[in-house]
């Protein structure tokens, strides 16, 4: 059996989350069009029968230009997750040119791990027509990784090459985990993505990177009944009223979402109390980033 760690990498908004959600055929990491969605090293466990293998993709976030502590942060949560896997996909997007952002990450790659052991994979070509898809695969050849891979993450199409390719990488070791665990996401981070994830498309601007959301309470009552308390923080009391929205309408309609969503998680009934507060310019200093648990 072969079994090992995948980090799956690349800049923001090149379907990376969904990419992991569709190869292990549940929803283990939010997503969204927001740039910088994922915050966290989630990861996301496919059990394969034959050959028999267990493939643990490492969701990382997006890489890019850090203009805050958070974003310093991000980036070296990405390089880290790199540095510990037995290999590595990085994703681009067909349906853009490849930038200098992609090609910071592949350098990156070059010097720090065996390109054998990368696999590039170009997302999203459902968007994208076959001959710009070709131009996407040919730019990458240059850097000369492991295997080249088209997938739609979005329609399934290309995931079993993926995993093909994925699986002869990895090391021969026992199961990591459980043949049904499909993520080892604690509840409270579960808890805290949902809501973000719910909030994150009804704010504007620079706002969904101003928001974080906390998990500060979890009480199973004997009734069947979980009580949730979380706290969305944000950065300037003036988006307090544009995450509410008027007349509360944005934390409602969010919080309705997340609890439906958290109810099927969780597999009982939830009760959801969300509070907004203010941590001043938390992105910009590492003590209030470590304090909201990023």
């Amino acid at each position: 059996m072969r079994s090992g760690f995948v980090a799956v990498v690349g800049r923001p908004n090149v379907g990376k989350s969904t990419l992991i959600n569709s190869l292990v055929g549940h929803k283990v990491t939010i997503t969204s069009k927001r740039p910088q969605t994922t915050r966290l090293s989630v990861r996301g466990v496919l059990t394969v029968d034959d050959p028999a293998a267990q493939i643990v993709f490492v969701d990382t976030p997006g890489l890019h230009r850090p203009r805050t502590a958070l974003g310093e942060r991000l980036n070296a949560t990405a390089y880290r997750t790199v540095t510990g896997a037995d290999c590595t996909a990085f994703v681009i997007d067909a349906t853009g040119r490849v930038g200098p952002g992609d090609r910071r990450i592949a350098e990156h790659l070059l010097d720090t791990v065996d390109p054998e052991q990368v696999i590039l994979i170009v997302n999203k070509v459902d968007a994208a027509s076959r001959g710009r898809v070709a131009e996407r695969l040919s730019e990458a050849a240059l850097w000369d990784f492991g295997a080249y891979i088209p997938v739609s993450a979005l329609e399934g199409d290309g995931l079993d090459s993926v995993v093909a390719e994925l699986i002869p990488r990895l090391p021969e070791s026992l199961a990591l985990y459980p043949s049904d665990v499909v993520s080892d996401r604690p509840d409270e981070v579960l808890i805290a993505e949902t809501i973000r994830e719910k909030l994150l498309p009804g704010l504007r601007q620079e706002l969904p990177h101003s928001v974080a959301v906390k998990t500060e309470a979890i009480e199973v009552r004997d009734d069947g009944l979980t009580r949730i308390e979380a706290v969305i923080y944000v950065e300037r009391e003036s988006q307090k009223g544009i995450v509410v929205g008027a007349g509360g309408a944005n934390l409602r309609d969010a919080g309705t979402m997340a609890r439906h969503e958290l109810e099927q998680a969780l597999g009982r009934r939830v009760f959801l109390d969300l509070r907004v507060k203010v941590e001043k310019d938390w992105q910009r200093y590492p003590d209030r980033i470590e304090r909201l648990g990023l």
